[in-house]
């Protein structure tokens, strides 16, 4: 059972818990977190997501992505997610979300960072993640066109690439 802080719409922490799963009550909203990573050419990795997953089984998504659990911050959630999914060990510390989205039941931090990993060196959390690779932009926009990727808004993808080509965000 995962618990998650509910916060207010000034995403203020009410000292509440919600269960996941269970139904939001109206002006409560919850956090959860995306990380996109670029590499040298310009690739994102992608995520394929589980069959046995909850919400677009066996499609291809973003990087990572998850919810906050009870106590944390996004930049903690953002670590634990990238550390359980790739394997992938990284320091938020000195990051900081790139964008964030607000979408009906909460706030969507989004962060951006490049490297160059080697596929057959992550660690996928089996239960999450069924495969893993590197796509360029256009490739995305088609596998969304085919209904492979998670229905995001197009500008959304180019968001994200856009802003992973200015380092003043990384």
């Amino acid at each position: 059972m995962e618990l998650w802080d509910v916060y207010n719409e000034e995403r203020i922490r009410t000292g509440r818990t919600m269960v996941r799963g269970r139904q939001m009550k109206p002006g409560d909203y919850h956090l959860i977190v995306h990380i996109a990573i670029i590499n040298s050419q310009g690739q994102m990795l992608i995520q394929r997501r589980q069959l046995t997953k909850k919400g677009w089984a066996g499609k291809w998504d973003i990087s990572v992505g998850g919810c906050a659990m009870k106590g944390e911050s996004s930049k903690q959630a953002a670590q634990r997610e990238l550390q359980e999914e790739l394997g992938i060990d990284l320091c938020f510390e000195e990051k900081r979300a790139a964008f964030t989205i607000n979408f009906k039941e909460g706030f969507d931090d989004i962060y951006i960072f490049n490297g160059d990993y080697d596929l057959s060196e992550l660690s996928l959390q089996e239960n999450e993640v069924l495969a893993v690779k590197w796509v360029k932009s256009d490739e995305i926009m088609d596998m969304i066109d085919r209904d492979e990727f998670v229905p995001y808004q197009k500008s959304y993808i180019r968001l994200i690439f856009d802003t992973a080509s200015r380092p003043v965000y990384l």
